[in-house]
């Protein structure tokens, strides 16, 4: 009887202890709620045609006015055969498009340049300095974001006469980097804070100075914003219209806004040289928005503190 009931205790004292390293059961997947359809259960042809449709409504003025530029004048064929580039030669060579595109380029260089410099120094002193009116200053720089451009034209004309700039490139230059420095300091100033201010504490103990812990350890984080708020103010000067056409009288300094405004006639529209002038003035857009794009999706300020 005493081994029945010492075995009997062994018996209730056996528990088994599960093994620590026995992975878990996988999660069940999430029920759709009522009235939702999980995304397998989607047919494919309700994503793609509202996706097709909406490629054709942005795909089709652009191949139209690809279509007027290679196309022979006076031909009515909707496709692009035979081609011709008679009216690339017309508007580059007689209608000077080539001078227009060097001043837009030098132009829209000039401001990315600038925009990007004094950006970079300001949106450095609000996201790292305590100043006594930066809520202020802050508010000044969105509020000038609601100011069109058109009513400053008048003070501006008169400044830049008094200073002798008109019909001068840099008066358009200076132009457009005022109206583009208030967002672009706000955006790098965003980026900035997105950097720790450990790194930089980091290269001031190990001897750098501040001017040379930024070069070093912040600036390479800001690579992607500042590509971005250059590229943006590239376009936007290169797209502007109303400056170059207050500021820029004669034909060798305009640029290529106005001189697409040149082809339009008042009694008659060469549609041709039209569509061939709007196609060189999209190239430079395209190219910079295709080597961009990349920047924008990436993180700001991924991978600046691991470990």
């Amino acid at each position: 009887m005493t081994a029945a009931l010492a075995e009997q205790g062994t018996r209730g004292s056996d528990t088994r202890v599960p093994a620590r390293n026995t992975p878990a059961p996988p999660a069940s997947p999430r029920r759709p709620r009522r009235g939702e359809r999980a995304f397998d259960d989607v047919p494919r042809w309700q994503i793609y045609l509202p996706l097709a449709l909406y490629l054709l409504f942005t795909l089709v003025p652009f191949y139209w006015m690809l279509l007027f530029a290679v196309r022979p004048a006076g031909s009515t064929s909707l496709l692009p055969w035979p081609m011709t580039f008679e009216h690339f030669d017309k508007v580059w060579n007689e209608r000077s498009f080539g001078v227009f595109f060097q001043n837009s380029m030098l132009v829209g260089l000039a401001t990315l340049v600038t925009t990007t410099l004094v950006a970079l120094a300001g949106g450095y002193a609000l996201a790292r300095f305590d100043f006594r009116i930066k809520t202020g200053f802050m508010l000044a720089l969105l509020c000038s974001q609601f100011i069109p451009g058109a009513l400053m034209l008048v003070p501006l004309f008169e400044i830049f006469r008094n200073l002798q700039m008109i019909n001068s490139l840099g008066s358009v230059i200076i132009a457009e980097t005022v109206f583009q420095l208030p967002l672009s300091i706000i955006l790098i100033s965003g980026f900035i804070k997105n950097v720790p201010v450990s790194l930089e504490e980091a290269a001031w103990v190990d001897g750098c100075s501040r001017f040379r812990a930024f070069s070093a350890v912040v600036l390479p984080l800001l690579r992607p914003g500042l590509i971005a708020v250059g590229s943006f103010a590239f376009v936007h000067s290169w797209n502007h219209f109303l400056f170059a056409l207050m500021f820029l009288s004669e034909q060798d300094k305009q640029t290529i806004p106005v001189g697409l405004n040149t082809l339009i006639g008042a009694d008659s529209v060469d549609l041709g040289a039209l569509a061939a002038g709007g196609v060189i003035a999209a190239v430079p857009v395209v190219i910079v928005f295709a080597f961009i794009q990349k920047w924008l999706i990436t993180g700001f300020s991924a991978g600046a503190v691991k470990g």
